[in-house]
């Protein structure tokens, strides 16, 4: 906890200074600048590898400098120092950065986690509740903290029954396949790592939560406010891809498999952990309302939820979080 608290210190000085931050445009049209995208190693969001392969963006009218992580939270940290203009993460991951002043707004939801990110046990281990005395490790303040909170919890089995070892999600898994660790928080494709250690299997995972791990594309909020007709082409852009995709599904594996650094079969079995949004969905989504399926109820279930494991001194304020323009103007389907 004390390293978790660490890293949400760091989070929060990134994020103050990034408030403080401004874009140097303040055109309202598409002007061509550029706009430098982060994205990182998870199913939902190498839909953008295929963007910037088929030159979609430039399609669309909007000027994308795509920029990798191998690391997840340097992501994160890069759109909450300003050195990135926009990136795609989790929303509680963004709320994190946003309880700590950061200026993030959502904009569009890539997916919603259906299985992709798991909690993987050694042999012998068949419950959460064998996890009592056990060494877990996981990215700590990340997604797959978030959902091995959730899973203890309801579980019955407080967060001080198990001994957390903080590494980053590549190394993590590397270690539970070494052995080095009784069970291991990870998303796909570093479950692909993991499970390679003989007898281990999921014994949680997000589909066991409906709805608790949305991924969105989270914007400076004053990029949106300065550039919307940008926003909107960026987003159609991401529309064009999941289309692309759709017309060509073998050809989109083999770009999305390269980038994943897995093969195009271990890619396929990735499609049921990863619910891709339609614009459609995208839209409900961003209707309020009062079930997981709305974004501002799971925004607010996930806030009261990491303020009560400590995982954030204060709830984040949540006004302005969600910008449903972008996605009502997508054709619908």
């Amino acid at each position: 906890m004390k390293r978790l608290l660490a890293l949400l210190s760091v989070v929060a000085l990134l994020a103050g200074g990034a408030a403080c931050s401004s874009t140097k445009d303040t055109g309202t049209g598409t002007d061509g600048t550029k706009i430098t995208l982060a994205f990182s190693a998870w199913p939902g969001w190498f839909p953008w590898q295929v963007a910037q392969e088929k030159g979609l963006f430039a399609a669309n009218g909007v000027n994308v400098e795509l920029k990798y992580f191998d690391n997840y939270l340097d992501s994160l940290s890069a759109l909450a120092n300003g050195a990135v203009t926009a990136n795609s993460q989790t929303l509680n991951d963004t709320l994190i950065s946003v309880s700590g002043n950061a200026k993030q707004t959502i904009v569009l939801v890539n997916d919603n986690s259906t299985g992709n990110d798991q909690i993987i046990a050694a042999p012998g281990i068949s419950s959460l509740a064998d996890l009592k005395g056990k060494t877990i490790a996981v990215e700590a303040g990340t997604v797959d903290h978030f959902l091995l909170l959730l899973a203890l919890k309801k579980a019955g089995v407080a967060s001080t029954d198990v001994t957390i070892k903080a590494l980053p999600t590549a190394d993590a898994a590397a270690a539970f396949k070494a052995g080095q660790v009784d069970a291991v928080g990870a998303f796909a494709p570093f479950t692909t790592t993991a499970l390679e250690r003989a007898g281990s299997k999921a014994i949680a995972t997000s589909k066991d939560f409906p709805g608790a791990i949305p991924d969105h594309l989270v914007v400076n909020s004053t990029l949106v406010q300065a550039r919307p007709n940008d926003i909107q082409a960026l987003v159609n852009a991401w529309f064009a891809a999941t289309g692309w995709i759709r017309a060509h599904p073998a050809d989109a594996v083999a770009i999305m498999a390269k980038r994943a650094g897995v093969s195009p079969a271990d890619y396929r079995g990735y499609d049921a952990g990863t619910t891709i949004f339609t614009s459609a969905q995208n839209l409900e989504a961003f209707t309020p309302g009062v079930t997981a399926a709305h974004l501002n109820f799971q925004a607010g279930q996930i806030a009261d939820f990491m303020v009560s494991t400590g995982m954030v001194p204060q709830r984040p304020n949540l006004s302005g979080l969600l910008d449903a323009r972008f996605v009502s103007a997508v054709p619908q389907g």
